[in-house]
């Protein structure tokens, strides 16, 4: 029996990217992108490698076309971290596991390093194939703090908890990241948004763009653990923005969601250095009118339009930068 297991794209509607700073989010997952892990039982234990794992080209234009999507590393560490974290957890917790061999391989459709959250649904999609594998079920409250922990302790990677709360719930997720919580148990509190009326969203991204999230939140970090004023006050401010988000969401107040949006990017501006390609996408969305903010760490945009008109302007606008513009799928129709 071939064991199959989903996790899909994300992007922070708002408050990111204080998830990891003891903020507060909301984030929503886009199901038009999605990693997908087979595994089955063998003889002996096998990662089957894909793009970014691979070393044998035909050329080296080949190898530097896929060195510039995948960077340096593919996804085959990711696996490899998410197996010994697994099987660390469940040995710390006495869940004893049957010694039966496997092979895994994954296959992804989220465009690479634009911010898209594909590293930890590699990790989350392979979790969850592990649990069915080995018949153990993870609380689900702590399970985006164990997938963390597979980037943050194991490869060393600073990044937060956002992704993969909202990767594991699935739809819309409010999250609290409040720092008595998340330093007492682990974890913050974790609320399932579902408007009745979804907002009138639209997502951009370039794929030329791409960026390690890492890299963007180093110097971020530093500024945070050192107690920056500029920085700590920021927090805050997602923190509000993302309760005016809330209320937003769920009274359908667009309008009001549309201002909270651009707030997010113009707050985050303040604090984070924007690269001028990923600033040329935010201007061409606000060019014709239409809120625009990070969806993530970069190279992938969201925001709101008003109207049909307006989202082709916003579809014509951004193709002139060279981005994809979609409708993001967040629930199963």
């Amino acid at each position: 029996m071939i064991i199959t297991a989903n996790a899909y794209a994300r992007a922070g509607l708002v408050g990111n990217p204080s998830d990891g700073y003891f903020g507060k989010t909301i984030s929503f997952v886009i199901r038009n992108f999605k990693t997908t892990v087979h595994l089955w039982e063998s003889p002996h234990f096998e990662i089957v490698p894909t793009h970014g794992d691979l070393t044998k080209f035909d050329t080296v234009d080949e190898f530097l076309s896929d060195l510039k999507l995948h960077g340096y590393y593919g996804g085959m560490r990711l696996i490899k971290a998410t197996v010994k974290r697994f099987h660390e957890y469940c040995l710390q917790n006495n869940r004893e596991l049957h010694k039966r061999n496997f092979t895994i391989e994954f296959s992804t459709t989220i465009p690479r390093l634009v911010g898209m959250g594909g590293s930890s649904a590699i990790v989350t999609a392979t979790m969850r194939a592990l649990e069915r594998f080995y018949e153990i079920e993870i609380p689900q409250h702590y399970l985006p703090t164990l997938s963390l922990s597979v980037e943050e302790d194991e490869l060393g990677l600073t990044a937060g908890l956002q992704d993969r709360v909202v990767q594991t719930l699935e739809g819309f997720v409010y999250m609290d990241f409040k720092r008595s919580l998340v330093e007492r148990r682990g974890y913050g509190e974790y609320e399932p948004l579902k408007p009745e009326k979804m907002p009138p969203l639209y997502l951009a991204y370039d794929q030329d763009r791409a960026q390690v999230s890492d890299v963007a939140h180093r110097d971020l970090r530093g500024a945070f653990n050192s107690g920056d004023k500029t920085v700590v006050a920021a927090m805050h401010k997602f923190a509000e923005l993302t309760e005016r988000g809330r209320a937003a969401l769920l009274a359908e107040n667009w309008d009001e969601l549309d201002q909270v949006m651009n707030a997010n990017f113009d707050l985050r501006r303040t604090i984070m250095t924007i690269a001028p390609q990923n600033l040329r996408m935010i201007e061409a969305a606000r060019s014709v009118g239409a809120s625009a903010k990070f969806a993530g760490s970069g190279g992938t945009i969201i925001g709101l339009y008003h109207s049909a008109r307006q989202y082709q302007e916003v579809v014509d606008a951004l193709g002139g930068v060279r981005c994809t513009v979609l409708r993001p799928l967040i629930y199963e129709p």
